[in-house]
Order: structure tokens, then sequence, then C-alpha cells
């Protein structure tokens, strides 16, 4: 199998196996939500659901584009209004998880170039090494 097929399939994986974590596992995700956002369990439900939809919309080259649009938007959305918020808050108050956050910022960056890659694709791309 070529490295862009292995690739595509992971990021499929990704998506849903975190999708099926918050949903199956939501209390491991309220420490990250910011204090002023109402229901946060309910947020962190629909995420998990939204993240489970998005990667299974990336298998259909028909939806694969607009896919791709939706996570890289998800992913801004996360590192502005619950990352950087967290990255900054922890900073503030000397948390000794600031790291961790910060690390966690970088690979947003990653994760929404990973995306970008199949905001143009076509099918024989994925063929590619």
């Amino acid at each position: 199998m070529k490295t862009g097929k292995i690739l595509f399939y992971l990021m499929i994986v990704v998506y849903t196996a975190v999708g099926l974590i918050h949903l199956l596992f939501p209390e491991r995700f309220l420490w990250i939500m910011p204090q002023w956002m109402p229901h946060p369990l309910l947020l962190i439900y629909l995420s998990g659901v939204a993240e489970i939809i998005l990667a299974m919309l990336l298998i259909p080259e028909k939806t694969r584009k607009i896919s791709a649009w939706l996570i890289i938007a998800m992913l801004i959305v996360y590192f502005f209004i619950i990352h950087g918020t967290q990255s900054v808050d922890f900073y503030k108050t000397g948390n000794k998880y600031f790291l961790l956050t910060v690390i966690r910022l970088v690979f947003q960056f990653i994760l929404i170039r990973w995306a970008w890659l199949y905001t143009r694709t076509r099918k024989s791309s994925l063929h590619k090494k």
C-alpha cells in the first residue's frame, strides 16, 4: 500500500477513534473545556459526533474535499477557543501542564496540514508516494 493511501486511511481511523473516545469517555475532556462555555458535556459529545461524521465523509470522493475543509475549520475553532485559551491560562497560572498544551498547539498545525492534503485531492493522488 502506498504512503498516501496509508495516510488517508489513518486519518479516517484517527478521527473516528478520537470521536469515539469523546463519546465513551467524555469526562477525560472536561478539564480542557473553558469555564465560560455552556454545557461542556454536551459540547464534548457534539465534537465527538462531528469527528466521526467528518471521518466518514472523507471516504467518498464526492464529499472528501468538503469534509477536509470542515476538519480544518473544526481544528481552527478548537485552536482559538479551547486549546489556545487553555495554553494562555496555564501560562498565566504557572500550571505544570503548560508545556503539554504548547505541544498540543503545534500538533494542531500538523493536523491542519494533514487535512489540507485532502482539500484538493483526486482519487488518483491517493496512490502516490
